[in-house]
């Protein structure tokens, strides 16, 4: 049983969204202009991505799109964070404009107002071009420079109408899994690329939100980061010190700069790498914000692994705990934990929960429909999360749905289904599911209760 969710928590203009990215929807990767990203090059690298798939195609978003926000209209969502794609903008990362790949996004966002959806951008999804990849990517502070250029080209086109911005979704992915781990593009296997794109990254943050001011006075900016509660396996101090490290990698080493905290001291320590640092970085990094959004998915329990890749904390499979078809723990607990977090650790003044969804193996019933319990009961439990924090005094602002469409889920191809709305790839038949409304009568209802 779902716990039921207490609607009225949330205030009468709270944002009910889905969430995409660019280049897990989009398709159309060598059309008008667009240059290749390292996801492309990734992608196209046999064994990196399962079934050897790829986003060439996606959900062929960039021809189909008034379709989509059709289905944002009839699931009645009010708000669409979507990503913008650099090398659609900037094919070699810096220089020549596209103007082609800028005229698609302005044709989406006007598209997306006259049909009552307000866009949430976010600047960089992971996308990275190619060309400056080649060049060093985020391990080089160029990166950094040449995405606050990007940015002010952006937003002096679309900032008299966009008004939420994003500077970058989960860098810890694009730092630790991308440079670290080598399960994402660019593939690295790296400590101190890690550490050094880790860096590079915030700061590309900061140079982007002093862009985003200069050329959008009225941008609203945040930054969106994916986390998870950490929790010891066992009481011994072994396993205690562990999740301490856990909690410092994919926790504090991406809070604490981004508010005035500097890097941790105890993980440059463990890193034992010397920061690039350059005066005057930590400010910038440190650079005000509107808001923060908060990507959940799962919690993580650790015990001390001596013999392992940094931070030496294994994640231990709990038993008999409910999980998606990711394989992830389902714990909507740690939602609300995260967002106390957030506000109470880190004075938050405004959260949206930019991403949190489930994927499951979706068939067809009898009568042609998707039927999803699965992910409906854990849309329910989540909501239900996000109630119980703004009750205790979390300043939730929004929710968006991890995701409007079924779509290419990074290294694990198209087998992993997170949409409200399914995608018959062969056909791009687009189906929504039990769960999407499920989400539309969530929104209906709250609308009712707080007219």
């Amino acid at each position: 049983m779902s716990d039921p969710i207490d609607l009225a928590a949330f205030p009468p203009d709270f944002a009910w969204g889905t969430a995409t990215s660019a280049y897990q929807i989009e398709g159309a990767v060598a059309e008008d202009g667009r240059g290749p990203s390292i996801w492309d090059t990734f992608s196209h690298t046999p064994g990196n991505v399962d079934n050897d798939d790829h986003g060439d195609d996606a959900c062929d978003h960039y021809h189909r799109w008034p379709e989509d926000i059709a289905l944002m209209r009839t699931l009645g969502t009010d708000a669409y964070r979507m990503s913008i794609a650099w090398p659609r903008i900037m094919p070699q990362g810096d220089g020549a404009v596209n103007a082609a790949g800028l005229d698609f996004y302005d044709r989406l966002v006007d598209a997306l107002l006259d049909a009552g959806v307000t866009p949430s951008v976010t600047l960089y999804h992971w996308d990275l071009p190619q060309a400056l990849q080649d060049r060093g990517g985020w391990t080089v502070r160029d990166t950094a420079q040449h995405l606050a250029a990007y940015t002010s080209t952006v937003a002096e086109r679309l900032g008299d109408r966009v008004t939420q911005w994003a500077t970058l979704n989960e860098p810890l992915c694009s730092g630790w899994i991308g440079h670290l781990e080598g399960r994402m593009a660019p593939g690295l296997t790296d400590l101190t690329a890690a550490v050094r794109a880790s860096y590079h990254l915030l700061l590309g943050h900061g140079l982007a939100t002093q862009a985003l001011r200069a050329a959008a006075p009225g941008a609203r900016i945040g930054l969106v980061t994916n986390h998870s509660t950490v929790e010891a396996a066992s009481t011994r101090p072994e396993d205690i010190a562990a999740a301490t490290r856990m909690d410092g990698h994919i926790n504090r080493w991406w809070l604490d700069p981004v508010y005035g905290r500097g890097f941790p001291a105890d993980m440059r320590e463990l890193y034992g790498v010397e920061l690039p640092e350059r005066p005057g970085d930590l400010r910038t990094i440190a650079a005000p914000l509107d808001w923060h959004g908060l990507n959940y998915y799962f919690p993580a329990t650790v015990a001390d692994d001596p013999a392992g890749p940094v931070p030496y904390a294994a994640e231990v499979r709990l038993p008999d705990v409910p999980r998606t078809g990711m394989d992830w723990q389902i714990d909507a607990g740690g939602l609300e934990a995260l967002l106390l977090r957030l506000t109470e650790d880190y004075g938050v003044r405004k959260l949206y929960v930019t991403e949190n969804g489930s994927a499951f193996p979706d068939t067809a019933g009898p009568d042609g429909g998707i039927h999803d319990p699965d992910r409906s009961r854990y849309l329910e439990q989540h909501l239900a999360a996000c109630a119980r924090a703004v009750r205790k005094g979390v300043p939730l602002a929004g929710y968006y749905a991890w995701s409007l469409l079924d779509n290419f889920e990074w290294a694990y191809g198209y087998d992993k289904r997170f949409g409200l709305v399914h995608v018959d790839y062969a056909t791009q038949t687009r189906t929504i599911k039990t769960s999407g409304y499920q989400y539309a009568e969530i929104i209906r209802r709250h609308r009712a209760d707080t007219r």
